[in-house]
């Protein structure tokens, strides 16, 4: 694609982006996310202007294409599922006009000065999109992708390893494999959940004996307690000067150097128990089910399992990417299924071998 067609195309990707922004201001009945949407479709169409008047100056003309309501509808749905601030995320990973892409045509293209330093503001404007929603919270607060990450990502790759080593015991016996998952799943989920629960807890404790022991210190002396400040800033790697500096201009202040000090934790053990057990349990699904559809052959289920599990895996890097706002969709998304499945090989032959060494022939 040469620089006018990418141009084209940022265009229209900028023109679409203003178009779904103002539509979100319209129906969005919250006053700061409005402010917010209404914000963000201004911005969009400052980039469309500009993409407009760098075609207009080449001699290119262009028509905007008009907005499909249907798509529109639908990001409002996506939109409430997943919160304001995810949502955002989502739009960023998904829009052509990519922080990437402007930074490689920045590099490549011929360009004015002034050109040069437009699209590099456009390239700041799109990095600080997702500030917009930073302190407000959606239905899938973002704090908890790393719960669902865990939970469905162990759920699918040790119960298909699971389905898959037992399919090699019991070839002809698909329902048994089935139910053997299933167990095995449930067990797992709550063994994820009460692990989620106990290390949110867990820090939150520590967390809380540090505070305590710092509101102590400070009362009996500010020395030591300045000491131990000074210690930790500088085992962070911060020079010992800048250290000193800090530690002397925070020396009255008792909530800073406390908050310094201890690591802030937001997240609610039982929010994180349950959205790690719940996504355990989804991946858990995708690989069992097949075992409980097909009642002939554990082979003929394993495949269905194994294609099944590739799709979740897939969802799952997708996740993992949007969260990232930095990795490549399909390259996170290879290197999951390719991960699960080589467990699954692995557990196949190991199924195999103790199928043949303890001469099981079910």
């Amino acid at each position: 694609m040469d620089e006018i067609q990418k141009a084209i195309a940022f265009y229209h990707d900028e023109y679409e982006a203003t178009k779904l922004y103002s539509y979100l201001a319209k129906i969005e009945r919250d006053a700061e996310a409005k402010k917010n949407y209404e914000d963000l479709s201004k911005i969009e169409a400052e980039h469309t202007a500009f993409w407009h008047q760098f075609l207009i100056d080449r001699n290119v003309k262009v028509k905007p294409k008009k907005a499909n309501r249907i798509k529109l509808r639908l990001y409002n749905g996506i939109k409430k599922v997943l919160g304001s601030r995810l949502f955002i995320t989502l739009l960023e990973a998904k829009e052509a006009t990519s922080t990437k892409s402007y930074y490689n045509y920045l590099k490549a293209s011929s360009l004015t000065e002034k050109e040069k330093n437009m699209l590099a503001k456009i390239i700041q404007d799109e990095l600080e999109h997702e500030s917009h929603f930073g302190n407000q919270k959606g239905a899938f607060d973002i704090g908890n992708i790393r719960d669902f990450i865990l939970g469905m990502n162990d759920g699918l790759v040790e119960i298909l390893g699971t389905v898959t080593g037992l399919s090699a015991v019991y070839p002809s016996h698909p329902f048994t494999v089935g139910i053997n998952g299933l167990i095995v799943g449930v067990a797992g989920a709550l063994s994820m959940a009460i692990g989620a629960f106990t290390s949110v807890r867990s820090q939150r404790q520590v967390n809380e004996g540090i505070k305590s022991k710092m509101e102590l210190l400070f009362s009996v002396s500010k020395q030591r307690a300045q000491d131990e400040l000074y210690s930790k800033l500088t085992q962070s790697g911060i020079p010992e000067d800048i250290s000193r500096e800090v530690v002397g201009k925070l020396s009255e202040n008792q909530q800073a150097m406390i908050g310094l000090l201890t690591e802030e934790v937001t997240e609610n053990e039982f929010k994180s128990a349950a959205y790690t057990g719940l996504s355990y349990i989804l991946g858990v699904v995708f690989p069992v089910l097949p075992f409980f559809i097909i009642s002939t052959s554990s082979l003929m289920s394993l495949i269905l399992s194994i294609i099944l599990a590739a799709i979740a895996l897939s969802i799952v890097g997708f996740v993992v990417s949007i969260a990232s706002e930095s990795l490549s969709i399909k390259n996170k998304a290879m290197e999951m299924v390719a991960t699960g499945l080589g467990a699954a090989a692995i557990s196949y032959i190991f199924g195999t071998i103790i199928q043949t060494v303890f001469g099981i022939h079910i």
